[in-house]
């Protein structure tokens, strides 16, 4: 029988195009990497049983196996080989059938832990091999970034050291707790290219994060085409504008497109924003139409806020905001449209609710669901419309009353989530009018219990916002998200009972040697031991 298995071994080596190893030929000696363990995740999952037992090894033998005719295993094992083969050399052929004789890792859907639901997985080690199971791709793809995270750090990128590609033995049952784990990233007060939020979009989805919110429109500028109104890119978005007027560019609707579909490969879903009536001078100083005095006002590139206002009773404004509505949701496939609503200083307390009675209807009219800041549950909106907390104190009266009346909450509050937020006073970049922001701050709050009267059932996620005043690279970005990203993701994805921060500092600082192969620019915090 032994005889007979390995003839078929050799045959499906042979079938495969994959190396030869003969029985009784000596092996390569490869020098070993600390082990890893089930439970060094971030986020934590919610279940792990280690087996010592069944540490598995990945060699040149490997096969990704997907079930045959199940494209969204079929596509989380093809996103899977191209990560691990650059850094391991191995062929790692997917292979869309039942069953192989070879080591294999194994995506499934269907089979798994009936709590896991639509976001979750499943993940069994033993010497034999690795089998994720989940119900839908996107709980195949979190599977597959937590088995990268059991990998040693090499993973992230092609190393000249030989390593040996072990995973821990044992069982993972995971899923999250929050449906909507978010980040946002300004590209209004500072232009971000498409290559710059791709690679953003790789690092979020890391970390099991779902939605990215881009913010698309401030005072000073405007950075996504709109087709009936032309000149709010090539005017609104061009030279000169950005904070100090340093940030110009804007996405056609061909890149707008392209990000989506990036975003979505990975899992993630785009919501837009359109910030009004507030936060609209590059609008208004680009067509003085939208003034009340039909005057247009002066270009900003200073970062005040709370000055601007759309005209709120001509009907022009809502003919502009239909326009940009009904062209932004016809190349937006996921649910939100978010229109903004902060700091409306310049608008009274009556013309905003007359704006938003107006304005919420359109959103629903193209078929998307209407997100925006909290002072969006001042003008009572419908129950389903979300409303997202990006206050500094813990009590709101306006948004508990949403809560009450079953509106959802996205809490970002600006002095623990905001990752502009300097993390002390030598910080080179950031702002601190929400206060310093360390590590231990980001992750040391509950999203149920952070506002009086918006308790768990009322919170649909987290998200951490990063707004560009003071952004102008990758490598900015990079700086500020990183460590405290992480922190929010694990708030939105993992039970409240995981919450610990002497674990949490430490799985988080064994990160930094994929950050720095991955060459992220990561704030190495002092409260963190990093490797």
């Amino acid at each position: 029988m032994r005889r007979r298995h390995t003839m078929t071994r050799l045959l499906v080596i042979a079938a495969l195009g994959l190396p030869f190893i003969l029985p009784g030929a000596p092996a390569v000696a490869a020098p070993t990497t600390p082990p890893r363990q089930l439970t060094d995740v971030v986020p934590a999952p919610v279940e792990t049983r280690p087996d010592t037992r069944g540490t598995f090894r990945i060699s040149p033998l490997t096969v990704i196996r997907t079930a045959p005719g199940s494209l969204a295993a079929w596509q989380a094992g093809r996103q899977l080989a191209e990560t691990l083969r650059p850094a391991t050399g191995y062929p790692l052929p997917v292979l869309p059938v039942r069953s192989t004789p070879l080591p294999e890792i194994a995506l499934v859907v269907g089979g798994a832990d009936a709590r896991i639901g639509p976001e979750g997985y499943q993940l069994d080690v033993t010497r034999r091999g690795v089998t994720i199971r989940a119900n839908t791709a996107a709980g195949l793809f979190a599977g597959t970034q937590t088995l990268r995270q059991l990998l040693p750090a090499q993973i992230e990128a092609p190393d000249r050291q030989r390593v040996t590609w072990t995973v821990p033995g044992g069982r993972i049952v995971d899923y999250p707790r929050f449906a909507y784990r978010g980040a946002m990233l300004d590209v209004a007060r500072h232009f971000h290219t498409v290559d710059e939020i791709t690679a953003y979009v790789d690092l979020l989805s890391q970390y099991k994060i779902n939605y990215l919110h881009l913010h698309l429109t401030d005072d000073q500028g405007w950075r996504i085409q709109i087709d009936s109104w032309p000149r709010l890119t090539t005017v609104g978005g061009g030279p000169g504008t950005g904070v100090d007027g340093v940030g110009p560019g804007f996405l056609t609707k061909a890149d707008y497109k392209a990000v989506v579909a990036y975003a979505a490969a990975r899992h993630i879903t785009i919501v837009p924003e359109i910030d009004m009536p507030g936060h609209t001078n590059a609008a208004q100083s680009t067509y003085p139409e939208l003034n009340c005095d039909g005057v247009a006002p002066a270009p900003r590139t200073d970062t005040a806020v709370g000055y601007s206002s759309l005209c709120i009773n001509d009907d022009l404004t809502y003919r502009f905001v239909e326009d940009v509505i009904r062209e932004l949701a016809e190349i937006t496939p996921g649910p939100f449209l978010h229109i903004g609503g902060d700091e409306a200083h310049a608008t009274t307390d009556e013309d905003y609710r007359t704006f938003m009675n107006r304005v919420l209807p359109l959103v629903a009219k193209y078929g998307k669901r209407a997100s925006g800041w909290n002072e969006v549950a001042q003008a009572d909106p419908p129950t389903d419309v979300v409303a997202q907390f990006w206050g500094t104190g813990t009590t709101n009266a306006d948004l508990a009353e949403a809560a009450a009346r079953g509106n959802k909450v996205v809490m970002s509050p600006a002095s623990k989530s905001y990752l502009d937020m300097k993390y002390d006073a030598n910080t080179r970049l950031g702002l601190r009018w929400a206060g310093y922001i360390e590590v231990s701050d980001a992750y040391g709050w509950d999203p149920a219990t952070r506002v009086t009267g918006v308790g768990e059932d009322a919170i649909l996620g987290v998200e951490a916002p990063l707004w560009s005043e003071t952004l102008r690279t990758l490598d900015d970005i990079e700086y500020m998200a990183f460590p405290r990203l992480p922190a929010i993701a694990e708030l939105g994805w993992s039970t409240a009972a995981s919450h610990n921060w002497e674990s949490f500092r430490t799985r988080l600082g064994e990160q930094a040697p994929r950050w720095r192969l991955q060459e992220v620019d990561f704030y190495p915090s002092p409260q963190v031991p990093w490797l």
